[in-house]
């Protein structure tokens, strides 16, 4: 109400302000000179006056000079009555043109009724606006426990199984749901039951969302949806009669689908974090547990869910009865890459040249958002180049771009770090080149890229699932490669290696504590991660090994670093030559594809080496 007051004051005042500026400019006319009546009816009698209009009790008077006056008789007389008491004789007024102008109906009411209506209509409005709030804010308390469930009709996009590349397994799981909601008496004959719920889990990205928009399409039933986050308030009970308003939706409806995306903000293990056994948040997961699983089990409502933390759910809402079927999304493979970006690239023009697997074959680890992301970024760099197609080049620009950022050749560099980075970049790609179970080099540049001064691409001939110890010495090594570079080549070390010994670091002291690689310590694991699961996020490991042990792992780290580090050493003391070239290849051309690499390296027919 504050705001709605100080906004009519505002326009008040701007419209007086307006019509006091166009008054001022436009009536350049003298304001007619105000008469009493006994001076107009001395002009009368000295035969000063052409005419007279009466309007009401306002005259109107006209002189022989050319000029107007005003003047007001008397109220309960007329104007010849009034003048004749002032000495002027009808003689003397029939010379002069009286011209009497009835006032309207209208305006005499007007002029009786506004100085009482006006300001009872003006507090009218004013209660009217008070009463109107107060009814909205009764009404958003009686809504407070009202879910704000949304019908899979508002989509825009109707999305089918099709639409989904990938998740072969996943998409045959819920194609099962699917079914048993279309035709329920084919199960129901062989003694099934219908599942109450269906977990999707998997990393962030890998088409979680986007299957459950696909069984809307594909069911032809009720689909509500919602998200978990919006069933938590600041105020204890609104979230649980959210949930029991949203099921009672859903149930009405029957048979019927209910998805709950990123379930983890309300279905977090319970009596392990903040807020005590009456929070909030924990009385919302016990409706939701008593909703899926409770007495009232005769429902044809199935719950389909989201997380990419299932780590962290109540096990009460893993349990058979409650989500009995919880599929896994992987990131997809080179096959399904390819599939993806397909998917994506049917509405956008591609180059004949174009080849989508080279692209799916650059992009290991990637999700299908990442795919997505990279054709929409490849078309925009073609936009901003004014072509009309998209070729290879704007698409491994595109993936470079998602994985390290957006290329930075304005940045101002001296020739001598210039230099270094060259130097750096080509002990990685030199290392990698040199050991046989590295992952081959694809591209080498000294081109920044968001915060890398120069990168070095590498890609495994084959996605495997399993590392070996000798791997992970490798890509140590490889990590190395960078460092040892400058350290021979310039006498000293910079601070572009911190990233790459950060990266060896982790890996080494992994070998040890989690994958039980070390000889000397056994194959156990060291360390008990600890989460504060209300807040969802690691902050603690508990030291489950004594001193002596600490000490010991202390030095199978090292161990593993050292042992990596002799291997790229020698690598590098050893091919100084090859190491020359690749680092004034890149200090010409700035970036080497795999072709002009291999071809730079091929002249000193390298021999790969083990480590």
């Amino acid at each position: 109400m504050t705001t709605l007051y100080k906004n009519i004051f505002w326009a008040t005042l701007t419209l007086l302000v307006i019509a006091v500026t166009f008054s001022m400019l436009f009536n350049t006319s003298p304001a007619p000179a105000n008469l009493s009546i006994s001076e107009v009816a001395a002009k009368i009698a000295a035969g000063q006056v052409t005419s007279v209009t009466v309007n009401g009790n306002d005259l109107s008077i006209d002189l022989k000079d050319g000029t107007t006056a005003v003047s007001k008789k008397e109220t309960e007389l007329g104007l010849s009555q009034t003048l004749a008491n002032y000495g002027v004789t009808p003689e003397m007024l029939a010379a002069v043109n009286v011209d009497v102008q009835d006032q309207s109906g209208f305006a005499y009411w007007m002029e009786l009724l506004l100085p009482t209506v006006l300001p009872l209509i003006v507090i009218g409005i004013m209660f009217w606006f008070i009463f109107r709030q107060a009814k909205g804010g009764a009404n958003q308390a009686f809504n407070f426990g009202k879910s704000n469930l949304k019908m899979f009709g508002l989509f825009k996009e109707h999305v089918t199984f099709k639409d989904v590349a990938g998740l072969k397994e996943a998409k045959q799981e819920l194609e099962e749901v699917v079914d048993f909601l279309k035709n329920p008496k084919k199960f129901l004959d062989m003694g099934a039951r219908i599942p109450r719920g269906v977990l999707l889990m998997g990393s962030p990205g890998t088409g979680k969302t986007l299957l459950a928009r696909a069984v809307a399409g594909e069911s032809g039933v009720p689909f509500f949806h919602i998200s978990a986050s919006e069933f938590v308030e600041m105020f204890v009970g609104v979230g649980a009669a959210r949930t029991r308003d949203a099921f009672a939706t859903a149930k009405k409806a029957a048979p019927s689908i209910l998805f709950i995306d990123e379930i983890d903000a309300i279905g977090r293990e319970r009596g392990a974090g903040l807020g005590g056994g009456h929070d909030e948040r924990e009385q919302t997961l016990n409706q939701i547990l008593v909703e899926m699983d409770g007495f009232d089990r005769d429902t044809n409502v199935i719950v389909l869910a989201a997380t990419n933390r299932p780590d962290i759910l109540d096990k009460a809402l893993l349990r058979p009865g409650r989500f009995d079927r919880q599929v896994v999304l992987d990131l997809p493979d080179s096959k399904d890459r390819e599939a993806i970006l397909r998917i994506h690239a049917k509405s956008k023009p591609l180059a004949k040249e174009v080849d989508l697997q080279k692209v799916a074959v650059r992009t290991p680890g990637f999700s299908g958002a990442d795919l997505a992301n990279i054709m929409n970024e490849s078309a925009i760099l073609a936009a901003r180049n004014n072509r009309k197609t998209i070729t290879q080049d704007d698409l491994y620009d595109a993936i470079e771009k998602v994985m390290l950022g957006p290329e930075r050749k304005g940045r101002v560099i001296t020739e001598k770090e210039r230099e270094i980075t060259a130097y750096h970049e080509a002990g990685h790609a030199l290392v990698a080149a040199s050991l046989k179970d590295a992952d081959p080099v694809h591209k080498v540049s000294i081109v920044s890229r968001g915060r890398a001064g120069g990168y070095t691409l590498k890609l495994p001939v084959q996605e495997m699932h399993l590392r070996s110890r000798t791997q992970f010495l490798t890509d140590i090594a490889v990590a190395l490669g960078g460092y040892i570079a400058e350290k021979t080549m310039f006498g000293e070390m910079t601070t572009g290696a911190s990233s790459d010994l950060q990266h060896a670091t982790k890996i080494a002291h992994a070998l040890v504590t989690q994958y039980g690689m070390s000889e000397k310590l056994g194959p156990q694991t060291f360390g008990e991660s600890h989460e504060l699961i209300f807040l969802g996020k690691e902050i603690s490991s508990e030291k489950d090994y004594s001193e002596t042990v600490a000490a010991k792992i202390d030095e199978e780290v090292k161990s593993f670093i050292d042992r990596a580090y002799a291997a790229a050493n020698k690598i590098i003391t050893t091919r100084k030559k090859v190491l020359e070239a690749i680092a004034k290849s890149l200090m010409e051309k700035e970036t080497l594809e795999q072709d002009e690499f291999n071809a730079v390296v091929g002249k000193f027919n390298l021999k790969p080496l083990g480590i």
